[in-house]
């Protein structure tokens, strides 16, 4: 079983910076593959972006150049650097540790984008 914690969310102005934290424990992270999602209000929830232990990443269109995310599967953490927000940008956020059939969800960080 694995217990995800995120942190880092807030309130940023369009064109500000955040940085999302996630930290696992119960399990190490180095087979799984660690992804940021997002749910805006009235929407469904999407990838924004992932990244496998062997370093491969995938962004979703709407965030590339914008975001990173990277991964430190010593301390058992990924992290998603946020820059340029945007209002859309605006969302909970979740962290999402995936090894084969299994799938764990931390209980998400609000990320507000509004000036």
């Amino acid at each position: 079983q694995v217990q995800l914690v995120e942190s880092g969310g807030g309130l940023v102005q369009p064109g500000g910076s955040l940085r999302l934290s996630c930290a696992a424990s119960g399990s190490t992270l180095g087979s799984y593959v660690m992804g940021w999602y997002r749910q805006a209000p009235g929407k469904q929830r999407e990838l924004v972006a992932s990244a496998t232990s062997w370093g491969s990443t995938n962004y979703a269109d709407s965030v590339k150049g914008r975001f990173a995310i990277s991964r430190d599967n010593a301390k058992n953490t990924v992290s998603l650097q946020m820059n340029s927000l945007k209002p859309e940008d605006t969302a909970v956020y979740y962290c999402n540790a995936r090894y084969s059939a299994y799938a764990y969800w931390g209980r998400g960080t609000q990320v507000t984008v509004s000036s």
